[in-house]
This record gives structure tokens, C-alpha cells and sequence, in this order.
């Protein structure tokens, strides 16, 4: 019994000792971080060109109005 009890300390220090260090969570968290930063900036910047398009194409038009009116 007290093999069996043994054993299992030495198993769950084994476990616990294998996992990440701090360090090493740390810099996984900023680096999740950094991806998601440059994810939102991404997008933002997919709006602002696709806002910049509707705009060019309202001036296009409005430019053509014009044309059409004298």
C-alpha cells in the first residue's frame, strides 16, 4: 500500500512538472494576443477599403449626374 501510495505522488509530480512554465505561458498569451490585434486590424481595414470603394463609386456617380445635367 504504501508502494501504491508512492507511486501516485511521484506520478502526480511527474504530471504536474511536465506541464508548460510560466515563462512559456506568457509568451503564448502575447502572441495570442498579437494574432488577434492584427485580426481586428485586418478587418478594419477590409471596411475602411470597402467604405472607400462605396464612396469613390457615389462620387463616380454623382460626377455623372452632373455630366448628364449640362
Amino acid at each position: 500500500m504504501k508502494k501504491l501510495f508512492l507511486l501516485s505522488v511521484v506520478a502526480g509530480l511527474v504530471i504536474t512538472a511536465c506541464g508548460p512554465s510560466a515563462e512559456e505561458r506568457e509568451a503564448q498569451r502575447i502572441a495570442d494576443s498579437t494574432r488577434q490585434a492584427d485580426s481586428i486590424a485586418a478587418v478594419e481595414a477590409a471596411q475602411k477599403a470597402q467604405a472607400d470603394s462605396i464612396a469613390a463609386a457615389a462620387d463616380s456617380a454623382a460626377e455623372a449626374a452632373k455630366g448628364k445635367k449640362k
